[in-house]
């Protein structure tokens, strides 16, 4: 009997104590100002390698690392030690493991492929992968893309009804593609239709983190990386021409519009938001019912550490703003930016998902960080203790163990009864 409760003792003493991850006190870091939301720190353990991007697949969420070449798992809240996708990759200049977005069990993963781990950079590739629960198998490469230059190498990727989108920055070329009248690469500067195959969906982009389409309208939304002024976020409708190189920011010169070289029947729009003074934005999501945001747009950026928030118009094709110096749709040096500010702290942040439950998971690049916004009212309750369903396996294998014993010593315990009343 005692040895059983001494196997009894050391079993419980191999369980980790059940840290919640939705624990939402924090001693520092990123703060949202909207009262009505909560951040939380998703994983209480940091992801490495500057991780760059994430897609949900179901309730499992993978994350890229970015100098290593690996796709990591996160399942019930932890962050799976094993790598679920290996592949080599250049490091050097904004090359990497640079997107990745799901459609079912179908998993696609944009990257710089490379002969070795921070080898000579080859080109970048777009690969189709199938997610067998606890894998990437079965690589399909859909696209290769050029990777000459070390800087505007893009990677952002989505999907809409079935179609799978990514987008590419110029790579240092100079030519139809960023509205100049020679002949330069082709597929820069760009957003491409990936699975199915199909013409440019847009082009003149100069560089970008950010793509995301409108879950009630369907249109497609963008940030764009401008060079010394004008960072922008633009409405994205087929055949749009972003302007690059030629105009970066908002202008209401009809005659440099007229003066873009003509690239079949793409045309140009100005950017429904702009930054004067350039602050890296990153990625771009919409908001969700779930947390009461759902007329809102919200992205990220590099420089600032900031979480920007966007109210849409009734048509959702535009953005209202009630600081009268904003009305221009332009912030300014000196323009108060109070309206549009939801929090900072981030870090070089570089995506933002809607997760299944509704919820808003925010991946902090410099930081190797998962953050989530919850609604406040959701964070001031007791932290959930877990149940049979989402607790991770290794935890239902102890305490099946602790368990058993516990049953054997009882069967034990209860013969012994019987022998002495005998």
């Amino acid at each position: 009997m005692r040895a059983l409760l001494l196997i009894l003792c050391i079993s419980m003493s191999f369980i980790p104590a059940f840290a919640s991850h939705t624990q939402n006190s924090q001693s520092s870091g990123p703060v949202l100002y909207d009262k009505s939301l909560a951040l939380q720190r998703y994983l209480k353990e940091g992801i490495p390698n500057s991780p760059t991007t994430m897609t949900f697949v179901g309730k499992d969420i993978l994350v890229l690392e970015r100098y290593t070449g690996l796709v990591r798992l996160v399942r019930d809240g932890q962050l799976v030690p094993e790598p679920v996708l290996d592949v080599s990759v250049a490091k050097d200049g904004e090359r990497g493991m640079l997107g990745i977005t799901s459609v079912d069990n179908d998993v696609y993963v944009y990257y710089t492929a490379a002969e070795f781990d921070a080898g000579r950079a080859i080109e970048n590739r777009i690969f189709k992968y199938t997610w067998n629960g606890e894998k990437l198998v079965d690589p399909v490469l859909l696209k290769t893309l050029p990777s000459d230059n070390f800087y505007h190498n893009g990677g952002a990727m989505t999907h809409w009804n079935g179609q799978v989108y990514a987008v590419i920055g110029d790579n240092g070329n100079y030519g139809h593609l960023q509205n100049n009248d020679e002949d330069w690469k082709d597929d820069t500067s760009v957003i491409l239709r990936i699975d199915p195959p199909g013409p440019y969906y847009a082009i003149g982009i100069r560089n970008s983190f950010g793509l995301a389409f409108d879950p009630l309208t369907g249109n497609l939304w963008d940030t764009e990386n401008g060079p010394d002024e004008y960072d922008e976020i633009n409405l994205v409708p087929d055949k749009f021409n972003s302007g690059w190189m030629k105009i970066m920011g908002p202008t209401d010169n009809q005659t440099r519009i007229d003066l873009l070289p003509k690239y079949k029947d793409y045309a140009y729009n100005n950017p429904e938001f702009s930054w004067f003074r350039t602050v890296g934005p990153t990625a771009i999501e919409f908001g969700t019912p779930e947390i009461g945001q759902a007329d809102k747009i919200f992205t990220l950026d590099c420089n600032t550490g900031n979480l920007y928030r966007f109210t849409l118009n009734s048509q959702r094709d535009g953005f209202v703003f009630e600081t009268p110096q904003l009305q221009d749709l332009v912030l300014n040096i000196d323009d108060p930016a109070d309206e549009i500010i939801a929090g900072t702290g981030f870090g070089c942040a570089t995506d933002i998902e809607r997760g299944p439950d509704g919820f808003l998971y925010i991946l902090s690049l410099s930081q190797g960080a998962l953050y989530r916004i919850v609604p406040a009212a959701m964070a001031e309750q007791p932290a959930p203790q877990g149940t049979p369903d989402n607790l991770p396996i290794q935890y239902v294998i102890v305490i099946s163990a602790i368990l058993a014993a516990g049953a054997g010593a009882a069967v034990i315990l209860k013969g012994r009864l019987k022998k002495k009343s005998a």
